[in-house]
């Protein structure tokens, strides 16, 4: 029997460093394809430095952010570009050379020169100017952070932001005159003026709000100062879907489209975690974990990876009504 079992010990034995060098080589084959998608990447951007989105703090008034995506497909670049205000949109004329980007960003008109972008990329910077007419301005871009994190496991008790009785914890924006009242324990912007932003700032959360808007009403609630959720019951000739109410502007429609419903009261259940977005309209899941990949027009700063305040737009029409805003944010 000794024979027999000394031979089975050897055999297993045998099996085990046969298994031993199969995960040897698994482990291998995982590294190199780790390290040739890596290679990849720099290979990419070493070729085109300019892929990825980038963050410029562009100050014009009380706004002060742009940005830029780049992007490659099938083989084909794709310039985007957020101005300062409105919507994000396709830059067609464009140039790279090597490490330099030009870009035309306003065509000329019979009384202005086109606005011109002259960028050059160095590490993990964008460096130019914008030019217009006889005005140059100086323009530095960074790459616009990831903000992958995972949801927190519990949010603290939803706490008010907006108390019924004054304007306590919030403060207008700018220079413009300021139409933001309380009455009847609702926040109203009796006309069009100043925006309203809250003195606090915040990372992730869930903030809770309802709106009365009325017919060709338009205002934006925006998250962390950058990021604007519309609120708009103009025409529907005016706006394509992700620029109607419920959206995050320009850049994600909701689905489905609810009814319209111009002077009813309304619920906007919002969480926010790094870039990803679920929005409840009136009980509704109309953006349902979606990436916000980058600022919306009329954003405060381009400074993404920081907290930031709500702020509600004041500046288009009156008209609007705000009651029971609250927040709640991740349990430490």
């Amino acid at each position: 029997m000794m024979p027999i079992l000394r031979w089975r010990g050897a055999a297993i034995r045998r099996s085990e460093r046969a298994c031993n060098r199969l995960q040897g080589m698994k482990k291998l084959l995982i590294a190199l394809a780790i390290a040739a998608a890596c290679l990849t990447s720099l290979a990419q951007q070493e070729k085109n430095p300019f892929l990825g989105r980038w963050d410029f703090n562009v100050k014009t008034g009380d706004v002060g952010a742009s940005w830029l995506g780049v992007t490659e497909k099938d083989g084909k670049l794709e310039v985007w570009y957020q101005p300062t205000g409105g919507n994000v949109r396709e830059v067609k004329d464009f140039k790279i050379s090597g490490s330099h980007l030009s870009l035309t960003l306003a065509p000329a008109t019979g009384t202005h020169s086109a606005m011109t972008w002259e960028l050059d990329a160095a590490g993990a910077k964008l460096t130019g100017v914008q030019k217009r007419d006889d005005v140059t301005m100086a323009l530095t871009g960074v790459r616009a952070p990831a903000l992958k994190r995972a949801a927190p496991k519990a949010w603290s008790d939803p706490e008010p932001l907006f108390n019924g009785k004054d304007l306590t914890g919030w403060e207008p924006i700018g220079k413009a005159k300021s139409n933001w009242t309380v009455t009847d324990g609702l926040l109203v912007n009796t006309a069009h003026g100043a925006n309203l932003r809250t003195v606090r700032t915040f990372d992730d959360f869930k903030v809770h709000y309802e709106v009365n808007c009325p017919d060709d009403g338009n205002s934006g609630f925006y998250l962390r100062g950058r990021y604007e959720l519309q609120i708009e019951y103009e025409p529907l000739t005016s706006n394509p879907p992700e620029r109607r109410i419920g959206s995050v502007y320009g850049r994600i429609a909701p689905q489905p489209e609810l009814p319209r419903a111009p002077g009813e009261w309304e619920t906007f259940d919002v969480t926010l975690v790094g870039r990803i977005v679920t929005e409840v309209h009136n009980g509704v899941t109309v953006i349902d974990h979606k990436e916000i990949e980058g600022i919306t027009g009329g954003a405060l700063d381009a400074n993404e990876g920081e907290p930031g305040p709500f702020y509600i737009q004041g500046d288009h029409t009156g008209g609007l009504k705000f009651r029971n805003i609250t927040v709640s944010v991740p349990k430490k």
